[in-house]
């Protein structure tokens, strides 16, 4: 078994080069470059801001709810770590959710897709009639005409524009949407392509008191972005990413993972987003065999080389040492439970991705997800600060969400020319798609963050809510009926 050992360490180099040959002979001339131009995070009125006492009042006012359903939400405000300066639909913030209009629901679109678009115009001097490629991604909305049909209204774009409207994608939407983009890229040379990703969420407020589903609201907040990319030789001088890899993993064959992030209808008929307990779980499972994939592409051989060996030790004795010598090769890596064990491949003695990556963009999707793939990649605090003060900065913004990451990372100035930043990206589905950008040229611009990034990260990532309400987990008022409507928020 010595012997097989090194003679697989000895060919593992000349497999390795032959591969790198291939792509850069053969696969790699037949595609497009994919480079960012520009990208334009939404950046809400500051009269939708849903500070403390707001969020207690929209959680008051619901009828539904008991005292031990407003211990839960309590609960899952203060420990979800967002802040105070998130943003939140206007028709909610008027206690209108209920009863939404469809006039409702396009004012809350357009607002975002609008003034994102506006900036992403003015700022690169690009104009709409040049737009060859337009992908728009709105999970909860699909109205007709379509929201892509409705931006080329708008800015009156060329009749020949190739439009695509994605929804029921979830928060990974806009990673999916840039493959699109990348594949269409392909076939249609000197290219112009914007993409939208934002999502609707005061007509899908739930107002019942399924706990499970209670939980997109203390999550999901207003927000959104639109991007600019081209596959243009003359305009990579311009760009700030380069596309270097795309990997999407689709779990939803399992069950369980198809089933943690759903919109369904509780008992009473309120429809809304329901999140289970084994979202984290399948968010991993998802993550690991997306990353199984993608390892191959961005790590150097020596971190292969080390990972192979602890492998190889430790798979002796299960004979699947082929197996996982299939995957370091990028090859098709399956173990008869489906996929290299989660622990093998990211946690313990697994694949080290610093080792290849300079930052990891995590969607901030909440404090549960983010801990959960910091744990799992070995990240430290500095990783994953990004991500932790977009969640506490905007919240849970859905398929903007990871743009709101980048632009905390540029503004403090942590993009460097060279630089490789992994995008990690989850939703339903259950779906985890992730993308690695080359940073083109260094960047600094203070974007969406320009009000607020000096005082980030903060001494204390703690809520508010819990030091004003505590008050509800009193024992003595469960013998007491409260009078809500009667409470006087200050």
């Amino acid at each position: 078994m010595d012997v097989f050992l090194i003679l697989c360490i000895s060919l593992l180099p000349i497999l390795y080069s032959i591969y790198i040959l291939t792509n850069l002979l053969i696969i790699h001339p037949r595609g497009k470059q994919c480079y960012m131009l520009a990208y334009e995070c939404f950046m809400p009125p500051e009269d939708t801001k849903l500070d403390t006492d707001s969020c207690t009042r929209i959680v008051m006012r619901n009828r539904n709810l008991g005292l031990e359903e407003y211990r839960f939400l309590l609960k899952t405000i203060v420990n979800s770590g967002i802040g105070e300066s998130t943003y939140c639909p206007r028709i909610v913030l008027e206690g209108r959710e209920e009863c939404p209009t469809l006039k409702d629901v396009y004012d809350e679109i357009d607002e975002i897709m609008f003034q994102t678009l506006d900036n992403l115009f003015n700022n690169t001097g690009i104009s709409p009639s040049e737009v060859d490629i337009l992908v728009v991604n709105v999970s909860l909305f699909s109205p007709s005409p379509s929201l892509t049909s409705r931006i080329v209204n708008k800015y009156k774009m060329r009749e020949n524009v190739k439009s695509f409207n994605l929804s029921g994608m979830g928060c990974s939407a806009s990673v999916v949407a840039i493959d699109l983009v990348q594949q269409l890229f392909k076939t249609y040379p000197n290219s112009m392509a914007v993409v939208v990703s934002t999502e609707d969420l005061g007509a899908h407020w739930y107002c019942g008191r399924d706990k499970m589903m209670m939980l997109s609201n203390c999550l999901f907040r207003s927000g959104g972005c639109s991007m600019l990319f081209t596959n243009k030789p003359s305009m990579k001088n311009r760009a700030i990413l380069k596309l270097k890899h795309m990997q999407r993993t689709q779990y939803g064959a399992d069950d369980e993972a198809y089933s943690c992030c759903i919109q369904v209808e509780d008992e009473q008929g309120y429809a809304g987003f329901r999140l289970t307990k084994s979202l984290v779980k399948s968010a991993a499972q998802a993550l690991t065999v997306n990353l199984q994939e993608m390892a191959p592409k961005i790590l150097p051989l020596w971190e292969r080389v080390r990972f192979f060996v602890v492998c190889v030790r430790k798979s002796m004795k299960k004979g699947e040492t082929l197996r996982v010598l299939a995957a370091l090769l990028g090859k098709n890596g399956k173990t008869k439970k489906g996929s290299l064990n989660v622990n093998n491949v990211l946690g313990g003695e697994g694949l080290n991705f610093k080792a290849g990556i300079e930052h990891f963009c995590v969607h901030p999707g909440g404090r549960a997800v983010i801990d959960g793939v910091g744990k799992g990649m070995r990240l430290n605090e500095y990783d994953l600060e990004p991500a932790r003060m977009a969640l506490h900065r905007w919240g849970n913004t859905s398929a903007g969400g990871l743009w709101y990451v980048l632009g905390y990372m540029e503004a403090k100035k942590r993009l460097k020319k060279g630089d490789r930043v992994l995008m990690i990206s989850l939703g339903a589905g259950f779906k985890c798609n992730n993308c690695v950008w080359e940073v083109t040229k260094d960047l600094c611009d203070e974007n969406v963050w320009k009000d607020s990034i000096d005082s980030y990260p903060p001494p204390s990532l703690a809520n508010p809510f819990k030091e004003k309400y505590d008050w509800i987990n009193d024992e003595d008022l469960s013998f007491v009926r409260l009078d809500y409507s009667k409470m006087v928020f200050n």
